[in-house]
């Protein structure tokens, strides 16, 4: 049985607010998660991370629509997929098309919120509860090695790293999945235009909409954009201090 003092200690814990960040700490973090994704190779490994968030993107706004979640998978290719059931349109499934591309970039401005306020411990624990609970919809082998690995991960940090290890990974996933939830815009539109994703989510969304693909195209990048700036920003909290602007 957990004493009343032991649930303080956790809360004080979680919600607490640990000190600012070096400024230096902000740039190397930025241009480590910039080579992850630029680099081919480690862009093709990590961008497993960004499928999560965007199969969680569509399986949040299935659910939140009313629409009934059936599973999801992800692939060793870096690819995933995501089931639901209901109505084949309306705003349910445009919604839940929509989510997608959008999700690494906003789950990233939610983190650079956090940070923002220094919040590193809730944010690695806020991580591990999405994980573990998308866990619980994944219907392949991969999809749920994935996601043990990645939520282990998360795991030991936030239990047993030290701070300075913990601000250091913190700031380098928030930065990569702002800066990773742009890339796959680019790369859509790229196989878009070679005719090797007629069924992409921004062309399903032209055939339930008076919208063509291209704009959904653009809808999903700017979106993205738009997060990395205003994270960027949040971010960039020590580096403004340190150079007297006031956020």
């Amino acid at each position: 049985m957990v004493s009343i003092d032991g649930l303080g200690d956790l809360w004080d814990r979680l919600f607490s607010a640990q000190p600012d960040p070096p400024p230096l700490l902000v740039v190397l973090t930025a241009l480590a998660a910039l080579a992850v994704v630029a680099v081919r190779s480690t862009w093709r490994v990590a961008r497993n991370a960004v499928t999560i968030a965007h199969e969680g993107g569509h399986a949040l706004a299935a659910l939140l629509t009313g629409r009934r979640l059936h599973g999801i998978r992800l692939h060793s290719d870096t690819s995933g997929l995501t089931l639901s059931a209901g109505r084949p349109t309306g705003p349910g499934m445009i919604l839940t098309l929509l989510a997608g591309y959008v999700a690494p970039s906003l789950v990233g401005l939610g983190g650079a919120w956090l940070l923002g306020g220094n919040r590193i411990t809730l944010l690695l624990w806020v991580a591990v509860a999405l994980l573990l609970a998308m866990l619980l919809l994944v219907r392949n082998v991969f999809g749920v090695l994935s996601l043990l690995v990645t939520g282990g991960v998360v795991l030991v940090v936030s239990w047993y790293a030290t701070p300075q290890v913990q601000a250091v990974f913190a700031w380098t996933s928030v930065w990569f999945l702002l800066i990773g939830g742009v890339r796959p815009v680019f790369e859509l539109q790229r196989l878009r235009s070679r005719g090797r994703m007629p069924e992409s989510d921004a062309d399903q969304l032209a055939h339930l909409t008076p919208f063509p693909a291209l704009l959904w195209v653009l809808v999903f990048g700017l979106v993205n954009l738009f997060a990395l700036a205003v994270g960027a920003v949040l971010l960039a909290g020590p580096l403004l201090a340190e150079a007297g602007i006031p956020l």
